[in-house]
């Protein structure tokens, strides 16, 4: 059996984006998911192959590792000959007759560590064992959530949605339905891992049949048809620290996937992103207001009033003849945080009207004669 081609599985080129490939994971998984297909074997093995391939292609690390075993063609034409096999069309391997390779005595491409160790981190530890028995840790789970400037600024909640992978709740991970029994898997004797190999090396996997468990069940579980997990969706209300800017990390500890085998649960890692507001921008904690004045009111100087973030207003006083673009500070009006405080900073936009009453233009034109403008 030889190795599935992972962007085949998900349907994408090789030069597929990690936004194409992220998008297309999330629709087959969805099309494909367990949930959505009771008792349909082909959409769970289809799901779980998804699954397999992600984990891999979804990764920036271990998919620079894949593409460069691809790129010398290490998946091509293994058998599962309980690690030992022939070359694709016969014959002795590569090397020589009776030719016996050690694949961790390879380095590639100055990724570090031998082949054992670049398949042992590809495929998970099902590459060198089975599946842990004891507690595991649940899934830890990457988000970006769009906050309000306001509310970045002056902080506030923003509720979020996440789909997490985690144990199942109704056979906390077994995947054997209530009082079904349990046997050594026919197909891995109970190593919880398949190999496939060529030349003097083998390389193990975690085994389809049962999903690295080790075991199968007489009777899968009807919540997650013997898989031992579940997609959950969960709602969470997060608090959104005062003054964070875009790419700011927040993590939330046990708010990810339910733990394994009484493990503890995974965390939430939330990067924030702001989104732009149409009166005010910061740098660094200095909160910027754009202020348009007329012509007349840039020329002759004026009185501003600016609106703040708690929703008060102030007012500046502009000479005659402010320029657009012109920047006056107020103290203390800023974004406050960790006992620093920010000002505030009135930048000057002259409005220039897109058309003139007659009177107007006339005046104009008399304010141009006698400054001595040319028009």
């Amino acid at each position: 059996m030889a190795q599935k081609d992972y962007y085949s599985v998900l349907g994408v080129p090789s030069s597929a984006t990690a936004d194409e490939i992220k998008k297309q994971y999330r629709r087959l998984a969805k099309e494909h998911h367990p949930d959505s297909n009771k008792g349909a074997t082909k959409s769970a093995d289809r799901f779980k192959e998804i699954s397999e391939a992600y984990q891999v292609l979804g990764d920036e690390k271990k998919r620079k590792q894949y593409d460069e075993m691809r790129r010398l063609g290490a998946f091509e034409g293994f058998a599962p000959r309980g690690g030992r096999g022939a070359p694709r069309g016969g014959g002795a391997p590569p090397g020589g007759p009776g030719a016996s390779y050690k694949f961790d005595e390879f380095d590639i491409g100055g990724l570090g560590g031998g082949l054992g160790d670049l398949f042992s981190s590809m495929f998970g530890a099902g590459a060198r064992q089975q599946r842990p028995s004891g507690p595991e840790q649940g899934q830890s789970v990457e988000t970006t959530l769009e906050v309000p400037f306001k509310v970045a600024a002056l902080g506030g909640k923003v509720p979020i949605e996440l789909d997490v992978t985690e144990e199942c709740g109704t056979c906390r991970g077994s995947g054997a339905a209530k009082g079904a029994k349990i046997t050594v898997c026919q197909e891995c004797g109970g190593r919880g891992s398949i190999s496939f190999g060529q030349g003097g090396f083998a390389v193990n996997r975690p085994c389809p049949a049962c999903l690295g468990k080790g075991s199968v069940p007489s009777e899968k579980c009807g919540t997650c048809g013997g898989a031992g997990e579940q997609r959950s969706h969960k709602k969470l209300l997060i608090n959104v620290p005062i003054g964070v800017d875009t790419g700011s990390k927040i993590r939330l500890k046990g708010q990810g996937g339910r733990g394994h085998r009484g493990g503890a649960n995974g965390d939430v890692m939330v990067t924030f992103q702001v989104k732009d507001d149409p009166m005010w921008s910061r740098e660094g904690l200095d909160l910027i207001a754009k202020a348009p004045v007329n012509v007349a009111q840039a020329a002759l100087g004026s009185k501003v009033s600016v609106e703040t973030l708690d929703e008060k207003r102030v007012s500046i006083k502009i000479p005659g003849g402010t320029p657009t673009g012109k920047r006056f500070r107020v103290r203390g009006h800023g974004i406050k945080k960790e006992g620093k405080h920010g000002d505030l900073i009135v930048e000057i936009e002259v409005m220039v009207p897109a058309k003139l009453s007659a009177d107007a233009e006339r005046l104009m034109k008399e304010f141009a004669k006698a400054a001595g403008l040319e028009y």
